[in-house]
């Protein structure tokens, strides 16, 4: 799709599986892959070109499916700014254009370079080939346009002008073009900048990244000055005052997406204020204050004919329908994830099915239901009990947020299960991860299956001398990839952690976290501490009832000496005696609730002492504030956290992390400004905020390179105190910790 300009499918159904696959990665978070949509943008730049580096990212954008969606979009940038319900917001509402993504930047009008999206970070030098597109001004008209200024759009070709160029091909006897935007894609990134000259072109200016001074105060305006310094722009792009506004331009759109004269895959909403898109931000590849209402994907019917179980890069085991092959929009398919035996279950499916499924992305549709009734049907699928690569157990571990068992049934081998082995290697070596250049998926395989790869280590002390004798190699090739293995000795923080693969930790998260501790060594130092606290952590919030909320309440309650006074009691004696503890939302149901469980934990032993030790160690404050800072990275949360604690605990992934170390030099991340009055200082939020919501609050610190904690400790620098401020309040001024009101938190950043 990206790569090679050659999908099997059109914009519209691929955009569609991603808003699914963000719908059912929210829902069940532990079945996200590393190959997932979510976790990346864009293409790796090819060989073919120079590579540029964007100044700012350009970044993807979340998709929503529904008008509920677009609503609960409104809601949730709402409950970010901390505004009413009811309060006005203007957005702006236009065509998703279905094309190549391009930023061209100016200097001091002057068109100076062009690139595409890339994987976001790093795109295509197609300066050349940008300069022969009419609708890209050479130098920018009018006046007041800023000495820095990159202009970003969408090139692509109208429906005329590709029936035309299918045409032609006919007639020369070539293959014709897939689709509009595939055709775009190909002539843009032609080697020949003359060959792009012949090609059909548009361009459409919506956006922008580095500016060196501000343009207009919102994105209505600034899209106009792009009209008046040269630029096309949509005509139907509207400002819209409310969410009806919204949804009903999108249905306008969509009653006229065939008289468009171009492909267009839905409506793009963004927040028309630029200084509140600034206070939104961003979360990992995608800004929180724009979406993109994607239009429907097509559906289809056909049999189950067998259900596959595949084993992934975490151990999950995956069950894949076999479907008798189908044409769905003009492409044959034969394949169905059914994510797990939960949702095999939900839907009651079964060898046999007529089913109806979407196609929305790749050659693997999704199946929505079953044809017929199947409301007799109680037998539940089970997933195997061992797994089918290597015959080790398979269990379903125990969701961190909720205490239950979760959804995803997993392989218990580690990288002794080849399965699990090898999609860890192209991990390793993906894009995203150690980037290898000539060490792809099929080389990893290769190597694998001679035993000279087994884990990610090998991968530097390969025997070069040997891959030159093996075919389709040679001196030279074996020389490159040496020379490509060695460029990698030194690697960025956040690519080695990215590249672990460790489940929840994909790019975005393992930048937030380099960003967090710069250190390698800091890190692996805190996890370690972290790893403490959590085993007794998870005890509490196991018990049903009992979350992450009422668990740090029983924790904080340790530290009381009334607690700790009370060295021994009998089994008897302990709900009478627990049940007058005055802890917060703690009440008599919750405290038989605790009774039951550790009756269950501490087995022949008393009660009171599985319970005092479980909270008692969980109080210990360096493993707890371990555990809470990591926690309150944004983003990376109980989930990812959880994460980091399981597969740092095993020792076999902590010998592969040091045998890589080796060989491996990780590179110290770079540092937050120290211009900013907070970075380095530990921040907690605590009462209500009346300026701004938590959420916003936290992400402006961490952005400005401050360490957010939920709890108060002699670490803490500053508190934040709105109204009703509590027990952190009492505690923090008992330490002497500096306390501010929101207004003077506000003053101190600026």
């Amino acid at each position: 799709y990206y790569n090679e300009d050659a999908p099997v499918l059109d914009d519209a159904e691929y955009d569609k599986l991603r808003q699914r696959l963000i719908a059912l990665e929210t829902a069940f978070p532990s079945l996200i892959l590393k190959d997932s949509p979510t976790q990346k943008v864009g293409a790796k730049s090819s060989s073919k070109f120079g590579k540029i580096k964007h100044s700012v990212a350009m970044l993807s954008l979340d998709n929503a499916f529904s008008d509920e969606n677009v609503a609960e979009f409104v809601a949730r940038v709402k409950r970010f700014l901390n505004l009413a319900e009811d309060a006005s917001l203007a957005f702006t509402a236009e065509p998703k254009i279905d094309g190549l993504s391009a930023s061209i930047r100016y200097e001091k009008g002057e068109l100076v370079s062009g690139a595409t999206r890339g994987d976001g970070q790093t795109g295509e030098d197609i300066t050349a080939n940008l300069r022969t597109l009419g609708d890209v001004p050479k130098k920018l008209l009018g006046s007041g346009w800023p000495d820095v200024l990159e202009v970003r759009g969408e090139v692509y070709i109208s429906l005329d002008d590709f029936a035309a160029m299918n045409e032609a091909q006919e007639l020369a006897g070539k293959p014709a073009y897939k689709n509009p935007r595939n055709a775009a894609a190909g002539s843009l990134r032609q080697i020949d900048p003359n060959v792009t000259s012949t090609r059909p072109l548009h361009f459409f200016a919506y956006a922008w990244g580095e500016i060196s001074s501000p343009i207009a105060p919102s994105q209505y305006e600034a899209v106009q000055m792009f009209a008046q310094w040269g630029f096309s722009t949509n005509p139907d792009m509207k400002l819209c005052r409310s969410t009806d506004d919204m949804i009903g331009q999108y249905n306008y759109i969509l009653e006229r997406r065939a008289a468009l004269g171009y492909d267009i895959d839905g409506v793009v909403y963004k927040v028309d204020d630029l200084s509140l898109q600034e206070r939104l931000g961003f979360v990992s590849r995608a800004p929180r204050w724009a979406i993109a209402h994607k239009f429907p994907a097509e559906k289809a019917q056909t049999l189950i004919e067998a259900i596959d179980v595949q084993v992934g890069r975490t151990g999950a085991l995956t069950p894949v329908a076999r479907l008798r092959p189908i044409n769905v929009g003009g492409v044959l398919v034969s394949n169905a994830t059914l994510h797990n035996e939960d949702e095999i279950n939900r839907l009651k499916v079964r060898v046999g099915d007529r089913v109806e499924i979407q196609r929305a992305g790749d050659v693997i549709p999704q199946v929505l239901r079953v044809m017929g009734d199947v409301s007799e049907r109680s037998d539940d699928y089970k997933l195997p009990e061992q797994c089918p690569e290597c015959g080790a157990k398979t269990q379903r571990d125990i969701d961190e947020k909720t205490g239950r068992e979760d959804v995803v049934r997993r392989c218990t081998n580690g990288l002794n299960c080849p399965a699990q082995a090898i999609e860890s290697l192209k991990h390793f070596v993906s894009r995203r991860a150690f980037d290898i250049d000539g060490l792809g998926v099929k080389q990893i395989e290769l190597f694998y299956d001679k035993g000279w790869v087994k884990q990610p280590a090998d991968i530097f002390k390969l025997n070069f001398d040997s891959i030159a004798k093996l075919e389709g190699f040679g001196e030279l090739s074996a020389s490159n990839l040496k020379g490509a293995i060695n460029a990698r000795r030194e690697i960025e923080f956040e690519r080695f952690l990215y590249a672990l693969g460790i489940r929840h930790i994909g790019q975005g998260n393992a930048g937030l976290i380099a960003k967090h501790y710069l250190l390698w060594e800091h890190f692996y130092a805190q996890i370690a501490l972290a790893r403490k606290h959590r085993p007794h952590y998870l005890k509490l919030i196991a018990i049903e009832g009992i979350g992450p909320t009422l668990a740090n309440n029983l924790i904080d309650f340790a530290q009381s000496e009334s607690f700790k006074n009370i060295t021994s009691m009998s089994n008897d004696k302990f709900f009478s005696i627990c049940s007058k503890f005055k802890v917060p939302k703690v009440g008599e149901k919750k405290w038989i609730k605790i009774f039951e469980a550790f009756k269950l934990y501490a087995g022949e032993d008393l009660i009171w002492n599985s319970f005092h030790d479980t909270l008692i160690h969980g109080s210990e404050n360096i493993s707890r504030e371990a555990y809470a800072e990591l926690t309150n990275i944004e983003g990376v949360g109980l989930e990812g956290s959880a994460a980091l604690c399981d597969y740092f605990e095993r020792k076999s992934n902590q010998a592969i992390v040091f045998n890589i170390l080796e060989h491996v030099q990780i590179l110290t991340a770079q540092a937050p400004s120290l211009e900013s009055p907070v970075s380095g200082k530990i921040v907690v939020f605590t009462g209500k905020l009346e300026k701004m919501s938590r959420d916003e609050a936290k992400a402006k610190a961490q952005g400005l390179g401050a360490k957010v904690s939920s709890s108060v400790s002699k670490k803490t620098d500053i508190l934040v105190a709105g109204p009703g401020a509590g027990s952190k309040l009492k505690k923090a001024a008992e330490l002497g910790i500096k306390t501010l009101t929101e207004d003077e938190w506000l003053a101190l950043i600026g």
